[in-house]
């Protein structure tokens, strides 16, 4: 269950980064705007990695010899991604006015990784629905934090939280691939 803390924990980076890109908005309604993100970060956050699950499940009898080479390959591509990301400039700059569909967009634009990231679950000996919901409820968490933190501090710490979820996801795939 360690890995699928890490994980959880890898994966809200990228949610809590463009949270943090929300909030350096300074708009007035930043408890309601953190809720949002938190709701719709979580939700897509959670129910992605479920999806990739079932698909990694549905082809796992295929793969199983090189589940680990595939699980490594996958994190190694979302992390360097995250790096990637972390010093290039987000599209949250670009959003003038924060809407719901502005939300889902970045919602499901954040979570098509996490979607990747449910393979690696089909070779962790773990509860995929505790899973799938510890990893939403830890992204709602800093996704709601991260609102505040871009409200106060405007978006210094962005790509630090993109960077450190990269290098972590790099190095569950190592564990992953080691074990």
């Amino acid at each position: 269950m360690f890995e699928v803390v890490v994980l959880a924990l890898a994966l809200s980076m990228d949610a809590f980064a463009v949270s943090i890109g929300l909030g350096s908005k300074r708009i007035k309604q930043t408890n309601s705007l953190a809720i949002i993100a938190g709701l719709y970060f979580g939700f897509f956050q959670g129910v992605m990695p479920l999806i990739g699950y079932l698909g990694g499940k549905g082809v796992f009898g295929w793969v199983e010899a090189y589940a680990p080479w595939v699980a490594f390959f996958l994190l190694l591509l979302i992390g360097s991604k995250m790096i990637y990301e972390s010093v290039s400039d987000g599209i949250e700059k670009d959003i003038a006015n924060i809407t719901h569909r502005v939300m889902l967009v970045l919602a499901i634009a954040t979570s098509i990784d996490a979607m990747a990231a449910g393979f690696s679950l089909t070779i962790l000996e773990v509860n995929p629905l505790l899973s799938c919901a510890l990893i939403g409820v830890t992204t709602w968490f800093f996704s709601w934090v991260g609102v505040f933190v871009g409200a106060r501090s405007g978006t210094w710490l962005e790509s630090k939280a993109e960077l450190l979820g990269g290098i972590t996801l790099i190095l569950i795939g190592l564990k992953m691939l080691l074990i």
